[in-house]
């Protein structure tokens, strides 16, 4: 993961662990409620996304360490205890540590993820049957259809996947435009060049090139941009209102210039 900050000293890091539980919820997009936590010892915001509809929907569970700060952070947007879906679009602790927290307070609730990733993982890690969701498959979560996206190698691993919600064109998109620091929770400025910046930063830290690039990677950035989202939901930063189809095919040429 592209800009880490250095290891705190011990005597800094309990200090830290005790600050990383303030958390704040912000709705990006209506009924689109976005859970952020900074982590100063990562320099970078951890985000998951809650949609509330009759059956809501998390997306990422985070770290497990951080379900107690994610749990009271729901309140406002959701009842955890009646979750029917909790997503993993990559199998990392930051996307999925937490999953059987959360299936162990909320007895509906089901995992789902990309074939590969429930294959992989999920059959493994998570504590009840999770669901593997097909290219293209849509989740009916109410008033709202979330079609989920199969994208291996963007931003990552093989099993990575990509929800868009239809009703509204929230693209829900991972570390996709990943940037550091604490920013505002939402922007109508230019992402990419934060995007930009940040993959810079990466190459000449400690994990250069954590986001590959393949003989896929544009095809699957047009593919998204051709969803022409109006919100983009970043897992690490701002999200993003505004013109979804261009900053996909703008940040598709970064990676491939930065990274191809």
């Amino acid at each position: 993961m592209s800009g880490l900050a250095p290891p705190l000293p011990a005597r800094l890091r309990a200090r830290y662990d005790r600050r990383i539980m303030a958390t704040t919820v912000t709705e990006i997009a209506p009924d689109v409620f976005r859970i952020s936590t900074f982590h100063p010892h990562y320099g970078i915001q951890f985000n998951q996304f809650v949609i509330r509809d009759e059956e809501p929907f998390l997306m990422h569970t985070g770290f497990r360490k951080m379900f107690a700060a994610t749990l009271g952070a729901c309140g406002p947007c959701s009842t955890p205890r009646a979750s029917a879906g909790s997503a993993s679009a990559i199998s990392r602790p930051d996307e999925c540590g937490a999953l059987n927290e959360w299936l162990r307070i909320a007895p509906r609730a089901q995992a789902v993820s990309s074939v590969v990733g429930s294959a992989v993982m999920l059959d493994d890690f998570a504590d009840r049957p999770a669901r593997p969701l097909a290219d293209e498959e849509v989740l009916v979560l109410g008033r709202r259809r979330l079609r989920f996206l199969s994208t291996p190698h963007v931003p990552h691993a093989w099993d990575a996947g990509l929800f868009f919600e239809e009703t509204d064109r929230t693209l829900l998109c991972s570390d996709l435009f990943f940037h550091g620091g604490d920013p505002e929770p939402l922007t109508e400025s230019d992402i990419v060049a934060r995007a930009r910046a940040a993959i810079l930063q990466g190459l000449a830290g400690p994990m250069p090139k954590d986001m590959p690039f393949t003989p896929y990677t544009e095809s699957t950035l047009a593919r998204l941009a051709a969803l022409r989202p109006s919100t983009l939901a970043v897992m690490h930063g701002s999200s993003f209102r505004g013109d979804g189809r261009t900053a996909l095919l703008e940040l598709s040429a970064v990676i491939k210039e930065l990274l191809g």
